[in-house]
């Protein structure tokens, strides 16, 4: 309410100043080549509130009312009546000035002010330059208006993908801990000698996987050094049944990625992966060029097995991160040949941060 208020205090004097050039505005047009100027005074303060009145009609009544609700032909119609009631003011203007004013002698009446279609100019100009200053202010809101929400609907729209994505990221938590904890369950049962170089494998996996994986992005090199770390977990548990081949290029460290986004990958490989002639064999090859990513993996397998793959938690889980995070920018494709089963994804467009 006291934003209202000030509004309205500030309407009245701004509106008072604006009016009061728009009578000189009068006062300097009538006043040429004429010396009479109390004429030319009263004459502009005749016109002044015909002024008014037409342009506070036109803009505060038909263009809000009829031509911004696209009535076009009701705001023609109520312009051609306010016209034509206007036209009849002015008239009775500019003859009330020649009866009281010049005591009914034309040749007293500046010469402005003798021409009817130039008086008529003069008001309507003053209303057409009012009610493009409204619509101008009125087209100004509206795009503030929709810039608003357009931006509201945004924030929606991140706040839903960030509230999806943290979701997405807490589900990696207990999948991939429950895999690796079974794992250590079944060598402290068998008593092994390995246990304990697992559980430190594991707490630096830990480390990266509960604490480095809140963050919107880390350094692909070391997403990659963690993928070792695991590869190594696991030659472990495999002992003489896994074949691996890794070949990774040089990755500055500039570049970055979203968290776990290829790990999964190489735990679903071992996860669903089959031994063939007594071994599980798994190739991995990551290269990065010109901004872009390639990431190869591919395990053996029996036919037609892993396709069972695809509903795993895992890959639904960075299909839907991988929409949200490099949609438009990234080809996953998984295919199954002669044994292999293949996964390829690239992620274009990294830039160095």
């Amino acid at each position: 309410m006291n934003t209202n208020l000030l509004h309205k205090s500030k309407f009245i004097p701004i509106h008072f100043l604006v009016w009061v050039v728009v009578w000189f505005f009068f006062v300097y047009f009538f006043s040429y080549n004429s010396d009479n100027t109390s004429y030319v005074t009263w004459f502009s303060s005749f016109l002044l509130p015909i002024a008014i009145v037409t342009t506070y009609f036109m803009v505060y009544y038909l263009i809000p009312k009829y031509l911004l609700t696209k009535k076009y032909f009701l705001f023609i119609l109520y312009s051609l009546y306010m016209s034509v009631f206007s036209t009849v003011l002015i008239l009775i203007a500019i003859y009330v000035s020649f009866i009281f004013l010049s005591n009914m002698e034309i040749k007293k009446m500046p010469p402005m002010s003798r021409n009817f279609v130039f008086v008529l100019i003069l008001v309507y100009l003053v209303v057409a330059i009012f009610s493009f200053i409204s619509l101008l202010n009125h087209n100004f809101k509206t795009i503030s208006k929709n810039k608003a929400l357009e931006n509201k609907i945004l924030e929606t729209q991140l706040q839903i993908k960030n509230q999806e994505l943290q979701y997405l990221k807490k589900q990696i938590h207990p999948h991939f801990l429950f895999n690796t904890l079974n794992t250590i369950y079944g060598f402290a049962l068998k008593q092994s000698k390995d246990t304990p170089e697992i559980i430190l494998k594991l707490s630096n996996l830990l480390d990266y996987i509960l604490y480095q994986v809140n963050k919107p992005k880390v350094s692909l090199k070391e997403e990659i050094a963690h993928i070792k770390e695991y590869i190594e977990l696991e030659k472990i548990r495999f002992q003489d049944t896994l074949k691996v081949s890794f070949i990774a290029d040089e990755i500055p460290e500039t570049i970055q990625i979203a968290p776990m986004l290829l790990i999964p990958f190489v735990e679903n490989a071992f996860k669903h992966g089959h031994l063939i002639d007594g071994f599980l064999n798994i190739e991995i090859v990551i290269w990065f060029s010109d901004g872009n990513l390639n990431f190869t993996i591919k395990n053996t397998t029996i036919q037609n097995e892993a396709t069972k793959e695809n509903d795993g938690i895992g890959l639904k889980n960075i299909k839907k991160r991988l929409d949200i995070l490099y949609i438009d920018n990234y080809t996953l494709n998984i295919s199954e040949f002669e044994g292999w089963y293949n996964v390829n994804l690239n992620v274009l467009n990294l830039k160095a941060n």
